[in-house]
């Protein structure tokens, strides 16, 4: 089955945060790759699958400016109803990531995927998915990626993943993004199942 918004608007409208099995307070890893970006508290960020992730209040208590998309609409009323008016400052985007991104937004200096690449299975989506990286991140901007290792699960939400090595990231970034950092990161899940990731940052030069 193919991701779609009708499927996760189901998840998000029928599971608590908690109990999802991707939910994690730990932003530790997430924060390790950042900091290796000089200003990084300054800059404007894009979540091409920002979910219910409490990252979103994490960034905007440093002080970025966000751009939040996500494929559910109701994962993006749940993080507005968290916020309240602390939210006004963000530019909201519900669509397919794999589709060009829509409407105007500011020019992104990180973009951040923590688990939404891996369920692009479709060649098509993920080209598409990544010229919307070449498109909305400028130079000298980062592109921080969580996937699924190939260790990793196949399958994740009842969907079959498309996971990932570091050669293969590379690969379909191309020579304009230098690797910057990467490693290995095995994610225990709310059910205590492990859930083998790479997390990996790299640099736009061009």
């Amino acid at each position: 089955m193919k991701s779609s918004s009708k499927h996760w608007d189901t998840i998000f409208s029928n599971t608590e945060d908690s109990k999802l099995g991707w939910y994690e307070k730990n932003l530790s890893q997430t924060l390790e790759l950042l900091n290796q970006i000089p200003d990084w508290e300054k800059s404007t960020v894009f979540l091409p699958g920002a979910g219910t992730s409490v990252l979103v209040e994490e960034l905007l208590s440093r002080g970025v400016k966000l751009v939040l998309n996500d494929i559910s609409i109701e994962a993006l009323n749940r993080v507005k109803g968290r916020l309240n008016d602390e939210g006004r400052e963000i530019d909201w985007l519900c669509q397919d990531i794999a589709q060009p991104v829509q409407g105007t937004i500011p020019d992104v200096d990180i973009w951040i995927d923590r688990a939404v690449l891996h369920f692009l299975t479709d060649e098509d989506d993920i080209e598409g998915y990544f010229e919307n990286i070449k498109s909305t991140l400028k130079a000298g901007g980062h592109a921080m990626f969580a996937e699924f290792s190939r260790t990793g699960a196949p399958k994740c939400a009842g969907l079959t993943l498309h996971r990932y090595s570091i050669e293969e990231l590379s690969e379909r970034l191309g020579s304009s993004f230098k690797l910057v950092s990467h490693f290995d990161y095995t994610y225990i899940n709310p059910y205590g199942d492990p859930r083998p990731y790479i997390y990996a940052l790299y640099k736009r030069e061009n």
